[in-house]
C-alpha cells in the first residue's frame, strides 16, 4: 500500500504554507458567513413536516432515485453537489450547528485552506461543527463535511483535527460517499423504500426519503477499503497543508483506547475498521517517509482561534473611521 505520489513539499516550507493559509483566512470571512448561511438553510429544508405536499414529490423523489441509480460517470459535479447539498440537509436536520460562530468560523477556513491542496479544490467546500458530545466526523458529496463539538473538544492540537478534516475530505474527492449510495439505490433497495411512502402518499416524501438513506450511510459506514484510502491520502493531504502528518495517527492512537461501550465513541467506532488494524496499515503506507515533517511545534486549536480573534481586532482597530457625512448647505 503506498501513499500518493504528489508528496508534500520540504519540511522548511511547512511552516510557510501555513502561516500563509492562516493568514489568509480573515479574508475569506464572508465566505464562511456565506456556507454558514446555506447550512441554516439546509436545516429548513430537513424538516419533513414543512415539505410540500403533492405530485411534485413523487417527481422529485423518482428524479433522485433515476439519478442515482446511474454510473458514476454519468452523474456529473453539479449533480454530485445537490446529492451531497440533499445528504447535508439529512445531517442537520439529525443535528444543529453549534451556536459557537467563531469555532465555525475557524473551522469553516480551516477546512477550506486544506481542501484547496487536495485534488478538486474548486468544490464549493463547506465546513461546520455540530452541536453533538459524540466523536464524530462526516462527509457528504460535493464538498460537505462536518466534525462535532465532542471530536473538537478531544483533538489535542490543530493538527489533529488537520488530520480528520483532510480524511474528510479526501472520502469526498475520490467519490466514497458516492458510490455507497449508488450501489445502493442500484441494489433496489432505495427504490423499495420510496416506492412505499409514495404509494403512502406520506406527506414530506422526499425528506423521508433523505433521512433513510442518511440514517443508513452515515449508521453502516464506508467499506473499509475507502477507509483505509482516506487515512492514506487524508495524511499526505494534511501534510502538504503543512500540517504534521502525524496527526492522524495521534486520533487513531486515542480510538484505540476507547471502548464500544463508550456512547461518545459507539457511533465512530462501529462505522470504522479497528484502529489498531487502520494504524497498521498507516505504518506500512508511511514508513519513514514524512518523518522530516513531523515533529513541529504544537498549536491547539484555543490557541489558535485566541490568535485570530486577535488579529480580527487589530485589523478593526486599525481601519481607518469612517467619514463623517456631510452636512447638507444652510438655507438662507
Amino acid at each position: 500500500m503506498n501513499l500518493p505520489h504528489r508528496l508534500p513539499q520540504p519540511a522548511w516550507l511547512m511552516p510557510l504554507a501555513l502561516a500563509a493559509g492562516l493568514a489568509c483566512m480573515p479574508a475569506h470571512g464572508q465566505d464562511a458567513g456565506k456556507a454558514l448561511n446555506l447550512l441554516g438553510s439546509f436545516l429548513r429544508q430537513a424538516a419533513p413536516a414543512e415539505a410540500p405536499a403533492g405530485a411534485g414529490q413523487a417527481s422529485r423523489a423518482g428524479d433522485l432515485i433515476g439519478l442515482l441509480s446511474q454510473s458514476l460517470e454519468q452523474i456529473d459535479e453539479p449533480k454530485e453537489i445537490e446529492i451531497g447539498r440533499q445528504l447535508a440537509a439529512v445531517l442537520l436536520g439529525s443535528k444543529p450547528l453549534h451556536p459557537d460562530m467563531a469555532l465555525q468560523r475557524y473551522v469553516n477556513q480551516l477546512g477550506r485552506w486544506i481542501s484547496l491542496q487536495s485534488p478538486r479544490p474548486h468544490l464549493p467546500w463547506t465546513f461546520a461543527v455540530l452541536d453533538d458530545a459524540g466523536f464524530n466526523a462526516f462527509a457528504a458529496p460535493g464538498g460537505y463535511v462536518f466534525v462535532t463539538k465532542g471530536l473538537v473538544e478531544r483533538v489535542a492540537d490543530e493538527a489533529e483535527l488537520a488530520g480528520i478534516l483532510a480524511h474528510e475530505i479526501t472520502h469526498v474527492t475520490a467519490k466514497h460517499h458516492l458510490q455507497a449510495i449508488a450501489k445502493t439505490a442500484r441494489a433496489g433497495l432505495l427504490t423499495q423504500v420510496i416506492g412505499t411512502q409514495i404509494k403512502g402518499e406520506l406527506a414530506g416524501a422526499v425528506s423521508a426519503q433523505l433521512l433513510n438513506l442518511g440514517r443508513d450511510l452515515y449508521s453502516r459506514g464506508l467499506d473499509q477499503t475507502d477507509e483505509f484510502d482516506a487515512d492514506r491520502s487524508g495524511v499526505a493531504l494534511a501534510a502538504r497543508a503543512g500540517f504534521d502528518p502525524y496527526g492522524l495517527v495521534a486520533v487513531l492512537q486515542q480510538l484505540r483506547t476507547a471502548t464500544p461501550d463508550n456512547p461518545l465513541f459507539a457511533l465512530s467506532l462501529s462505522t470504522h475498521p479497528p484502529a489498531q488494524q487502520r494504524l497498521d496499515l498507516l505504518e506500512q503506507a508511511m514508513g519513514n517517509r514524512l518523518d522530516g515533517l513531523s515533529g513541529q511545534q504544537a498549536v491547539t486549536v484555543a490557541q489558535r482561534m485566541e490568535g485570530l480573534a486577535a488579529r480580527r481586532s487589530t485589523s478593526v482597530s486599525a481601519a481607518p473611521p469612517a467619514a463623517a457625512p456631510k452636512r447638507a448647505p444652510v438655507k438662507k
